[in-house]
């Protein structure tokens, strides 16, 4: 089988992430290649080939939020359909909001293909946030697809009222532990781009104020100029420059030892589909503490598998972090926990639910 997974870029992003390491995996079972629509080099290890559009469109936009996609990317649809039809694809993989509104684009050009729309953030940051500008394309994608993959109960749901064959298939591990992490350790994990707002950044930085006097958030990520000088504005406002470790963007190596010495691992994202990082901490045996949103709530299973907390409240954050932090039995069996919870997420697991829809 001939399979086309479309993104905008191969840029560091969770969606790149999920769609690189699931399409990796699928090349055990099929002809998989990648297609991005901007020409810039693959952040992530790539096993099978990759295209770029013949009239790629212009770099450094992370991800298309913007109004009148069929215009913006006229030249870019109409290369993506001539080459899925030159090339006889079988199926196509449409990542995210913008890729799947071209769905009816290629039902037109190739009628017989089978589409998959996959939705990796939540319905409604989707429908009222990032795509409000070009929701009507959006749905229309949703509409057009053969199948749309979502990452939650709620998620299914809600995608179900524009397309039926909507299917529930939790994202890939994305990365293999080499041992499990230190409990003994007094550092907290956090993973994410420094993106302000979505990544509750500003929560987190409130919510070191109240760290014991030798334990520190160790953060992990990056984000544009403008993020990272409001990010430094905020470790200077509630003065926790001596409770921050930042490390920047990590990856390989780097990132294992981030988990690995770390006793910890706290989210405090406002919104999220199925968060990546939550599976990359629980895979080290890391106990988690989660601000409440659709993603971290699934993760969890509503506190089954790790702390949950009301959503955007800081003291009910940290009044769940200081459970662990003073008492590392909790944090052994949250630990547990996460490796039980994991299991769901292994690679093969994910491969086979694909298989069954591809």
């Amino acid at each position: 089988m001939k399979v086309l997974i479309v993104l905008e870029n191969v840029v560091m992003d969770g969606v790149k992430r999920a769609a690189t390491v699931l399409g990796n995996a699928l090349t055990n079972d099929a002809d998989v290649t990648y297609y991005s629509l901007e020409n810039v080099s693959p952040y992530y290890e790539l096993k099978a080939k990759l295209v770029v559009a013949k009239r790629p469109a212009s770099g450094h936009v992370l991800n298309y939020f913007g109004a009148n996609p069929y215009e913006k990317y006229q030249e870019q649809i109409a290369d993506l359909c001539t080459f899925i039809k030159q090339e006889k694809f079988q199926t196509v993989i449409l990542a995210a909001g913008l890729t799947t509104s071209f769905a009816p684009f290629i039902r037109r050009a190739v009628p017989e293909i089978k589409i998959i729309a996959w939705m990796h953030n939540n319905f409604e940051t989707y429908m009222t946030q990032y795509y409000q500008f070009m929701q009507k394309e959006f749905v229309a994608g949703l509409q057009t697809a053969d199948t749309v993959v979502a990452l939650t109960k709620s998620d299914l749901e809600n995608y179900r009222q524009f397309n039926e064959h909507t299917v529930k298939i939790y994202n890939p591990l994305t990365l293999i532990p080499d041992k499990r992490a230190d409990l003994s350790s007094h550092t907290i994990a956090f993973t994410a781009r420094i993106a302000i707002q979505h990544k509750g950044i500003d929560l987190l930085l409130e919510a070191a104020q109240y760290l014991p006097k030798d334990w520190k958030f160790a953060i992990a990520g990056k984000g544009p100029d403008d993020q990272m000088a409001l990010f430094n504005q905020l470790i200077e406002k509630y003065d926790v420059a001596d409770k921050i470790l930042y490390r920047g963007a990590l990856k390989d190596q780097d990132l294992q030892d981030h988990y690995e010495t770390a006793s910890i691992f706290v989210s405090t994202s406002r919104w999220e589909g199925m968060p990546l990082v939550i599976g990359e901490a629980m895979g080290f045996g890391l106990p988690i503490v989660a601000m409440e949103n659709t993603g971290s709530a699934e993760f969890l299973g509503h506190n089954k598998y790790g702390l949950l907390t009301k959503k955007q409240d800081v003291p009910d954050f940290v009044a769940a972090l200081n459970r662990l932090i003073i008492s590392e039995p909790l944090r052994q069996t949250y630990a547990q926990k996460s490796l039980d919870r994991i299991q769901s997420f292994r690679i093969e697991t994910i491969v086979s639910q694909w298989r069954e829809i591809l």
